[in-house]
């Protein structure tokens, strides 16, 4: 199941939205400018769409091979132009394509939520070694969780889409993460941005949330360890996560 949180590109409001926000420090878009950026969004979300498929032929062979689908589902994202235009502020870049394409790596976007943390890694993995994908980054939050809690899989992608000027391989960030770890980074969020507590019961509820995430994770082995029992499919927790080109 994929359920897609959609933003299309207004060139219309994407134009008022940059002239808002222009200080003179950052490149004029013009009107060539933004059609280019409308362009570059299409390309985005092809390869958004390119990778989408891959998961969802990597799922059906799960379930012919062991009877088993990895993937519980998945949600799409394409970022907005607004929140384009805050993060290139946000960090003091030009506002230009050029720009886009050289910093922010964000812009299409997968959250894969899987079964257990095996599934994780063998979908990830197998994911990793088509031919026709290079693996950028991968910052292992599962092995390596964050001091708040937070676990997931967090692995950019580069996937051609094919275009009449040829192959444009672009990137994609796809977060694998298992029910447990999605339910609670959903209530963390919310926590953290959403919410208007006082610092005293902010503080409290984070305390709190660290604990459930060590709880969950003791849960997830428990119940990992059962499945391995039962199931054939791969068991890829050890070593099965992808490896990001190291650098030179």
């Amino acid at each position: 199941m994929i359920l897609d949180r959609k933003n299309m590109t207004n060139t219309a409001e994407l134009a008022t939205r940059i002239k808002t926000m222009d200080d003179g420090s950052f490149n004029k878009f013009d009107s060539s400018s933004v059609t280019e950026f409308v362009d570059l969004m299409q390309i985005y979300e092809g390869a958004m769409y390119e990778i989408g498929t891959k998961l969802e032929i990597l799922d059906n062979e799960f379930q012919v091979r062991f009877s088993h689908n990895p993937i519980h589902h998945m949600e799409r994202r394409l970022k907005s132009s607004n929140s384009i235009i805050e993060k290139l502020h946000r960090k003091d870049l030009p506002i230009s394509v050029e720009s886009i394409k050289d910093n922010l790596f964000d812009v299409a976007g997968i959250r894969v939520i899987c079964n257990y943390r095996d599934d994780v890694y063998a979908v990830s993995r197998y994911l990793s070694e088509q031919s026709d994908i290079q693996v950028l980054r991968v910052k292992d939050y599962i092995r390596n969780p964050k001091q708040n809690g937070y676990r997931s899989l967090h692995v950019i992608y580069a996937v051609p889409v094919f275009l009449t000027s040829g192959p444009h391989y672009t990137p994609v960030e796809v977060q694998f993460r298992t029910i447990a770890m999605d339910y609670w980074a959903s209530l963390e969020h919310q926590l953290r941005y959403k919410s208007d507590l006082p610092d005293s019961q902010l503080a409290q509820h984070s305390q709190t949330l660290l604990d459930c995430a060590r709880s969950l994770q003791n849960v997830e082995v428990q119940m990992q360890s059962i499945h391995r029992d039962i199931s054939g499919a791969p068991q890829e927790e050890e070593d099965g996560a992808p490896q990001a080109p190291s650098e030179q």
